[in-house]
């Protein structure tokens, strides 16, 4: 009788984890372009700020002005800490992940299991890594979105919040011969790389934060790149 018992949990407990591995990328797709719309804009507030969307088909980074009339980034994020050091760069993108998967797959080639297994099921810890542009060129997977001075303010600080810092409210950077660019940097990041809460799931969010078209939820950058197919 007690194994009849065991082998019937054993068997629900597949069953259940079958369906779940079938239902799960359908649902995860089908939600991801449900789409949540643009806030409306209140009537004084001037949009005054050109921010960016990259997406690069598997990944969506959020790109600030290095500076401007509400932030200027160069207070937090030090130059010195890329391979050029380059002082002319008139941009910063923002992007969050898994730390081990930024800082060790340096392309998809070299992705261990260990690696993939530990980041979809949130045992890991997470980075943001940055990357300094002297310019950028708005097209299908670069797109140019304007924001009110408060919309930017919210936007400054969701990314500020996704930040860990040390004792004096430093942001950390990770120290590291890992770099995809001569522009980049790595810093430690708050929350978990999982399976229901991807890189584009934060990205996604940075989007909601300041009023913009977003999805309503998504672990996917092509749907993030749905959303802003159409313009405006």
């Amino acid at each position: 009788m007690k194994i009849k018992i065991v082998l019937t949990l054993i068997g629900r407990t597949l069953a259940v984890f079958a369906s779940f591995v079938i239902l799960y990328p359908l649902l995860a797709f089908a939600i991801s372009f449900i789409g949540v719309p643009k806030e409306n804009e209140k009537k004084t507030a001037r949009p005054a700020t050109a921010i960016f969307i990259v997406m690069d088909g598997v990944h969506t980074d959020v790109v600030l002005p290095v500076r401007n009339q509400v932030i200027d980034w160069r207070n937090m994020l030090k130059f010195q800490n890329g391979i050029s050091q380059d002082i002319k760069v008139q941009f910063v993108a923002f992007g969050w992940g898994d730390k081990n998967f930024y800082i060790n797959t340096p392309t998809w080639n070299e992705l261990k299991f260990s690696t993939a297994f530990q980041a979809i099921f949130g045992l890991g810890t997470s980075a943001i890594h940055i990357t300094f542009y002297k310019k950028l060129q708005e097209s299908p997977m670069c797109k140019k979105v304007i924001l009110s001075d408060e919309q930017y303010l919210r936007l400054a600080a969701y990314i500020k919040r996704s930040f860990k810092s040390d004792a004096a409210g430093n942001p950390i950077n990770i120290k590291t011969n890992a770099a995809y660019n001569n522009d980049d940097a790595f810093y430690d990041a708050n929350g978990r790389y999982s399976l229901f809460f991807t890189c584009n799931t934060w990205a996604n969010n940075a989007l909601k934060a300041c009023g913009q078209k977003a999805c309503l939820w998504t672990i996917f950058e092509n749907s993030i790149a749905y959303q802003y197919r159409y313009q405006p």
